[in-house]
């Protein structure tokens, strides 16, 4: 039976009978599993919430109801339920469907999300919003057991008895984030599923009314008892109150459930448990390698991040004042083998960016010498633990930016356009950006040694296989090849950028440039700059990040301040919020092409 036809929204859900439910289900994950092998997604977090989805939508009206997802990775079902189906097969797409909740994209999507733990936050200002308004609606925040572990979060529930609102918090708890959750509060979930006399009553039953299993009846008691003998929790001391655990593939409890909780007169989190990765046995068995899988036909090869965790191993066999910190990133940022290797210096803090920095610090004025892996996306997250707690003190501690730049089909919220914007106006703070392994390895062996903070920028993708700069001896600013007339700058994807750029100009007979490095984005190589400007009429700078904040702006106040009479070229990303597309689509579409920056020098000349 197909009950996903086009057209199909949520009220076409209301007309099929609550016992054809789970046949809808596994039609979602059919669909589900059939576009994220083909675009690539985040594929083990939708599949576990097919069922709690479908109950949401039979109680809940997503178009007068706030429904807010937490990070978003769990969304899929909901857009293939809505009024998305006929344009799911786009999904993470140039053009498409984003892989993220959306306002502009749908109705049915009432908060943009992509990072976590932002959903009960926004859902008491929407609550608030609805009571100051006086509408009549329900607010649902939707939240994984990883997210609630983050301290905004935690300061989203220690709020919610302050605001004398109703909310309902739906918690999808699967036992993962990216990979298995840490923290002691994970430990108070799993108390509340595992109770001595809960779980003594219910093998009772097992065993003397092992044929009535399946009756109402017990169910029921089974609940009742739960209200009963669950310990006292954190929610109920924070004036919410708490129902379950519930097994979150049980779609006409689930429903029974929350209608209860739509008619409540207080503040609810409803605790659902679900797998991870349901329906494809390959994802529940290994549910942190199927949290996000890539496209189809992706070229494999040795990754930036794969080197970068290499380099950090060997500095680490030397020094044993190395450690590395991850937040719940740890296969994300390829330190698996680090944690295996040196499992007392390897520190995964779960979704707490924060806490993360602010615990690097004081091991580096503990005398340690910390290392964070963290993409650059996640670091805004933590912009003030940077500055406050170890930029000020000048601490020793490596932050290693992975996928900075453009990121690709993730989104506007996952692109690393920031950090070098950010990051220049950081006292004692050194930013590299290098363009090949040889140069990877260089700016990590020096931040092992340097006593004050350093930042190392690097790309998502696959690293160059072949050398593209030479040594810097300490310079900041590495001259490649030389030229006539006109010089291009580029720092790390930028370098292979103008490097195309030259041998296009030489195969089409237009001046050959001069090709700088520029290894170290800040403090800027002064010297090496005030050469390069003194000599050539025209420089161009080419870099994966905003133009605002970036090295083409700190280039260009140098040469008006200086008087020097050069003409400055700036290709980079403007001031937009970055679409999902591939990497060389978004590149195509900011002008970050040897074709663009060569077509823009003719038109100057």
């Amino acid at each position: 039976m197909d009950f996903l036809k086009t057209g199909f929204t949520h009220k076409d859900l209301l007309d099929i009978d609550d016992d054809k439910l789970p046949l809808l289900a596994d039609e979602v994950r059919e669909v589900i599993i059939d576009t994220v092998k083909k675009n690539g997604g985040h594929l083990g977090s939708s599949l576990g919430v097919v069922e709690l989805t479908i109950a949401m939508l039979k109680v809940f009206d997503p178009l007068n109801d706030r429904i807010i997802f937490d990070v978003g990775h769990q969304s899929y079902p909901y857009k293939i339920l809505t009024d998305r189906f006929d344009k799911f097969h786009t999904l993470r797409l140039k053009d498409g469907i984003s892989g993220f909740p959306r306002r502009s994209e749908s109705p049915y999507d009432h908060f943009n999300t992509g990072h976590s733990s932002t959903s009960i936050s926004a859902a008491l200002g929407y609550a608030k919003a609805r009571d100051l308004l006086g509408e009549k609606r329900n607010v649902i925040a939707f939240i994984g057991d990883a997210s609630l572990i983050n301290g905004l979060a935690f300061e989203a529930l220690n709020y919610v008895q302050e605001t004398h609102t109703n909310v309902i918090i739906i918690l999808n708890d699967n036992r993962h984030s990216i990979s298995n959750r840490v923290g002691g509060f994970s430990t108070v979930l799993a108390e509340l599923s595992a109770h001595t006399l809960y779980r003594g009553f219910k093998n009772f039953l097992r065993k003397h009314f092992p044929s009535q299993s399946s009756t109402s009846l017990l169910p029921r008691a089974r609940n009742l008892l739960k209200a009963f003998t669950r310990p006292i929790n954190l929610f109920d001391k924070l004036g919410i109150k708490y129902w379950g655990p519930f097994d979150g593939h049980d779609i006409p409890n689930a429903i029974r459930m929350m209608t209860l909780a739509k008619n409540y007169y207080r503040p609810v989190i409803l605790h659902f448990n679900t797998i991870k990765g349901k329906g494809l046995p390959e994802a529940e068995k290994d549910p942190t390698k199927y949290h996000q899988v890539s496209p189809a036909g992706e070229v494999k090869g040795r990754t930036w991040s794969e080197a970068a965790s290499e380099i950090a191993e060997e500095l680490a066999m030397k020094d044993e004042r190395i450690v590395c910190f991850t937040a719940a990133m740890m296969t994300g940022v390829k330190l698996e083998k680090f944690s295996r290797k040196f499992p007392e210096r390897f520190f995964d803090v779960g979704i707490a960016e924060s806490h993360m920095l602010t615990m690097a610090a004081g091991l580096a004025a503990g005398g340690m010498r910390p290392w964070v892996f963290i993409y650059s996306t996640f670091l805004q997250r933590a912009t003030d633990q940077l500055m406050h707690d170890i930029a000020l003190q000048n601490l020793p501690v490596v932050i290693m930016v992975d996928r900075a730049g453009l990121s690709g089909s993730d989104g506007d919220t996952h692109q690393g356009m920031l950090d070098i914007s950010w990051g220049r106006a950081v006292p004692n703070l050194e930013i590299y950006a290098p363009c090949d392994e040889d140069s990877l390895r260089e700016c990590m062996i020096y931040a092992s040694k340097r006593n004050g903070p350093t930042l190392i920028r690097y790309p998502r993708g696959k690293i160059p296989p072949v050398k593209l700069s030479v040594e810097s001896n300490g310079e900041g600013i590495v001259k490649i090849h030389d030229g006539e007339k006109w010089a291009l700058l580029g720092n790390g994807t930028g370098v292979g950028i103008i490097l195309d750029a030259r041998d296009m100009a030489g195969n089409e007979g237009v001046d050959v440039p001069a090709v700088y490095d520029v290894r170290r984005v800040k403090p800027v190589d002064a010297d090496a700059v005030d050469g390069i400007l003194r000599r050539y009429k025209t420089v161009a700078v080419v870099e994966d990040n905003y133009m605002a904040g970036g090295f083409g702006e700190a280039l260009g106040a140098i040469i008006a301040e200086g008087g020097y009479g050069t003409r400055l070229l700036r290709f980079g990303v403007p001031d937009v919020c970055v679409k999902h597309a591939t990497q060389s689509e978004q590149r195509e579409l900011y002008g970050l092409t040897a074709r663009n920056i060569l077509d823009s020098y003719k038109n100057e000349e």
